[in-house]
């Protein structure tokens, strides 16, 4: 009896794509399975022919054969161009290919061993050393490696092949129609397992210690900075390589300077004097002091650029500035003698407000036509 064309039999072009076949062959197993069909002698052969059109047709080999020569291009007995075009395997290594997608990888998942876990290290800095840039020990518990089997977690450093996986680290169940595969549960997706486990650490290959690390902190890191220290996490199982250990900076708030971004900003209180005649005062700076002259008639607010004084950036290495806010304090706990002589000097321009306090002035004259408005 001819056989059918293994195109028609999956309802798809010659042209598809493996995609398309999958699709198509996915979608007629879950159809004519056996084990939904019990008593379907009918489904039991389109599942067969079904299974034997998408074993030829998704071989890139067995497919130009195929297309080429027909079924005697895969005949196993007319050993044809194709080859041995039978297909083998029973109804789960089939699905194992179909769905291995979606249950967790095929059976060339191989074995792999799992890296170390990343750690992170919050390290507080005062601003001086994040602006300076300074180097810090600090001290991070973590997973180490094992120095009795060096990390191989084996008394004489040896492993054998897993017998439950084969080496393969996985293993295939069979769920229903399905096929699963899964770790292997004797060595835990290793592929080896340890015949003479160390007594040190019990065969996991790290132990808990407490390691002291110097730590490079660069010039100009700020809160929510990271430094990357390669290979200084926690130790990978069964000698696997480590993980990395993640430093994050964080900036104790300062006395006096205010940080946002390179620019550095800081509140400086000036008596009513100085405000008023003007004079120098001495600023502080991260590099040291500097003087900033104050004008005469300096109202409080005003803000003063003090360039190049600021934090230089680790990324772009640009220096920002120091601004610089200034108050005018009111001055406080006055004797009977300086109450008298603030009077007196109030008395002595109370006539030309308007000239000595302009805002004051501007002020009232506002508020006198807002209430004009309101009453009119």
């Amino acid at each position: 009896m001819a056989k059918r064309d293994y195109y028609a039999i999956l309802g798809v072009p010659k042209s598809a794509s493996d995609d398309e076949l999958k699709k198509a062959y996915r979608r007629l197993a879950m159809k004519h399975h056996p084990d939904r069909n019990p008593d379907d002698e009918s489904a039991h052969e389109k599942f067969k022919e079904a299974k034997e059109a998408y074993e030829i047709l998704k071989d890139p080999r067995k497919r130009s054969a195929y297309n080429q020569f027909g079924h005697d291009g895969v005949d196993p007995t007319a050993r044809g161009p194709g080859g041995p075009g039978g297909f083998q395997g029973d109804v789960g290594d089939i699905f194992g290919d179909i769905f291995g997608d979606i249950f967790g990888g095929g059976r060339r998942a191989g074995r792999q061993r799992q890296r170390g876990a990343d750690l992170r290290f919050s390290l507080d800095l005062g601003l001086e050393d994040a602006v300076r840039g300074s180097t810090r020990e600090i001290k991070v518990p973590t997973l180490g490696k094992c120095k009795t089997c060096d990390g191989s977690g084996a008394k004489d450093g040896k492993r054998e092949t897993c017998g439950t996986c084969g080496g393969v680290g996985q293993v295939r169940m069979q769920q229903g129609i399905f096929s699963v595969q899964q770790t292997c549960p004797a060595c835990h997706g290793a592929g080896q397992r340890i015949g003479d486990p160390c007594p040190t650490c019990r065969g996991q290959g790290r132990i808990r210690e407490t390691r002291t690390l110097s730590v490079k902190i660069p010039a100009g890191v700020d809160s929510g900075d990271r430094i990357r220290l390669a290979g200084e996490g926690e130790a990978g199982m069964a000698g696997a390589a480590a993980g990395d250990l993640y430093v994050e900076v964080r900036v104790r708030p300062h006395r006096i300077f205010e940080r946002d971004g390179d620019e550095l900003y800081c509140e400086v209180p000036i008596s009513f004097t100085l405000a008023a005649m003007g004079g120098e005062l001495e600023i502080p700076t991260l590099n040291g002091q500097v003087k900033l002259k104050i004008p005469q008639e300096t109202q409080t607010g005003r803000m003063f650029r003090l360039r190049g004084k600021g934090v230089k950036s680790v990324r772009s290495h640009r220096t920002g500035d120091l601004m610089c806010r200034v108050v005018v304090e009111t001055p406080v706990k006055l004797t009977r003698e300086q109450r008298d002589l603030l009077k007196q000097f109030e008395q002595s321009y109370t006539n030309d407000s308007t000239i000595h306090n302009p805002r004051a002035h501007s002020w009232l004259q506002g508020v006198r036509e807002f209430f004009d408005r309101m009453t009119s």
